[in-house]
């Protein structure tokens, strides 16, 4: 099937991302019409300490309107390797540097209208390092069980799609082992 842009719009351009208005050709000819936030990507990390517990952060998000709990995770830098970007992005968010940072996949984090592609790792062998977060993040630390995840997530308070994505398959990658 091919879909041909015929004409793109830029309709916002923000510090984080912009939203374009395109016109497309469907396969059957018609036009339509599909806005799209266009974002730059992210890294996040699932930090699990030395009794296998896992370190989320909790914070405000505006775009929800209350304080989520999350896996960290931060914005790739223009050019910026995703690797580079969880490494830098677990110590800013939690004060550890990782002996050995594991890929574990890729996602979407809203295809239906959103470009963003999150690279998620596994962060293991947690030494402290130093916090650096942004001037306006505030976060605190908390971590869980893998089995505390799973309830929470059943309880709906952990309900970020990228960390439930990590938990889940983490509890697939232990269970192989």
């Amino acid at each position: 099937m091919s879909y041909e842009v015929k004409k793109s719009e830029l309709v916002y351009k923000g510090k984080v991302f912009s939203i374009e208005k395109d016109i497309i050709t469907l396969p059957d000819g018609r036009e339509t019409t599909r806005e799209t936030v266009r974002h730059g990507g992210a890294a996040a990390m699932l930090p699990i300490d030395e009794n296998g517990k896992i370190i989320f952060v909790r914070q405000y998000r505006h775009s929800a309107g209350f304080e989520t709990l999350e896996i960290p995770a931060g914005t790739l830098e223009k050019g910026e390797d995703p690797y580079d970007c969880a490494v830098r992005e677990l110590e800013e968010e939690t004060s550890y540097k990782a002996d050995k940072m594991t890929f574990m996949f890729k996602m979407y984090s809203s295809i239906g209208f959103c470009s963003e592609v999150l690279y998620i790792y596994r962060a293991e062998g947690l030494k402290k390092g130093s916090f650096n977060m942004d001037d306006d993040e505030f976060i605190t630390l908390e971590r869980y069980t893998l089995d505390e995840c799973t309830e929470l997530i059943y309880k709906g308070e952990i309900c970020d799609s990228k960390s439930i994505a990590a938990i889940f398959a983490y509890k697939d990658y232990l269970s192989q082992k």
